[in-house]
């Protein structure tokens, strides 16, 4: 057979493009509520990397909806404990375990094992990824979607109610309806890597540094690992020992002696600080990293898109079974990219404030996270918009 024979068509009521966390928690979601649906990605096998590696509290209270949040608690290392420093200083040290929630921790897991936990419970649920499934072409037709799909088989024809966005920054669905992706890049780099260290000073608690030298975060991982995270000018693609060791060298405790015995996993990113104008169009819907990018700096984004295909589950399901108007689908945008626009603006202060250069602006930076780690509504206020406590509103639908 030849590639370019078109060697099926189907019908479906939802298409997802990305099978990530947020693809994944959506199909979850809507194959669980009777929902017909297809999830497709143009890999051949899911990610083996960590990438994100925390877990908030109310990604966890909104992930009970799918089942996921036990499961993926009794695989992750919980801490209490977050601080940001100066070299050997503490600033401000946060605690989570005071926060009004069962899930009152960071909960520090590896994307890949979040990944497999999900695609186990949608395989339950009756779903499956098709791997290797590349997206050509989006058509909108009278009633709905016809999706034309490269596969290694041929072409498939699918033709679906409504396609979701989970496509990454990248988004081929953002970009075949025309919506605008509003924002800008980072100059530096970022370096993530997780490795194994000895003589280890921090395994109870996230650590940031705002070193003269720059960035540099340290967090604990399960299995005595450890996620190195730190921004950079002209950053390797793969940093090994030797490098990681100077990040740690020159922007962790002076008088550590924590020593990177290996290096399991490293790579280097160019980030970007984007959302979407709109978050749906029609028939087509946006979530995750289609729909928002950010800094790194608090551990925000992958969260943010598990939220996203929870409550764009919800709605959509509800839209299907009970044949709601448009008025229930515009909740998804009303709820989403405010919250979106919070994250947004969270990941930038704290990232300005980790690359503030200057001695004076720094004296003075520092200055003030010392008083405010004196003033417990302050603590408390910035422990609430980590954990996604404070956006609480923005999961909270009535269909």
């Amino acid at each position: 057979m030849e590639a370019t024979e078109i060697r099926a068509i189907e019908d479906t009521d939802v298409l997802i493009v990305g099978a990530g966390p947020t693809g994944l928690a959506l199909a979850i979601t809507l194959v669980r509520s009777g929902i017909k649906v297809q999830i497709v990605d143009k890999l051949l096998t899911g990610q083996n990397t960590s990438r994100a590696a925390v877990i908030h509290a109310h990604t966890l209270e909104v992930l009970v909806s799918v089942g996921a949040s036990e499961r993926l608690v009794r695989l992750g290392l919980k801490l209490t404990k977050f601080s940001i420093r100066d070299r050997d200083r503490i600033l401000l040290r946060l605690r989570f375990d005071t926060l009004p929630t069962r899930y009152n921790y960071l909960l520090m897991l590896p994307q890949d094992k979040t990944e497999k936990v999900l695609s186990e419970m949608l395989s339950e649920a009756g779903g499956c990824v098709r791997w290797g499934n590349v997206v050509e072409k989006l058509v909108e037709t009278g009633e709905g979607i016809r999706a034309c799909i490269e596969t290694k088989q041929g072409k498939r024809i699918v033709n679906a109610r409504y396609v979701i966005g989970a496509d990454g920054m990248n988004s081929l669905v953002r970009e075949s309806v025309g919506i605008k992706f509003s924002g800008g890049s980072y100059e530096q780099s970022f370096v993530l890597a997780d490795v194994e260290m000895s003589g280890s000073s921090g395994s109870d608690e996230v650590m940031q540094f705002f070193s003269p030298a720059g960035l540099l975060v340290v967090a604990p991982l399960p299995a005595d690992r450890y996620r190195i995270v730190a921004m950079l000018d002209n950053a390797p693609a793969h940093p090994g020992i030797a490098e990681v060791q100077a990040l740690l060298d020159t922007r962790g405790p002076m008088h550590s002696v924590d020593k990177v015995t290996q290096v399991h996993w490293s790579s280097r990113f160019h980030l970007h600080h984007r959302v979407a104008e709109r978050y749906r169009r029609r028939h087509f819907f946006l979530a995750g990293d289609a729909a928002h990018v950010h800094s790194p700096a608090g551990g925000q984004g992958m969260n943010t898109g598990l939220v996203d295909a929870c409550v764009l589950g919800r709605i959509l399901s509800h839209a299907i079974l009970y044949r709601s108007g448009d008025c229930q689908l515009d909740k998804y945008e009303m709820l989403r990219r405010p919250a979106a626009m919070q994250v947004l603006q969270l990941a930038e202060r704290l990232t300005k404030m980790a690359v503030m250069s200057g001695s004076s602006k720094q004296l003075f930076r520092n200055a003030v996270l010392q008083a405010g780690n004196l003033v417990p509504l302050f603590r408390n206020r910035l422990a609430m918009n980590l954990s996604g406590l404070s956006r609480r509103a923005s999961a909270e639908i009535e269909l």
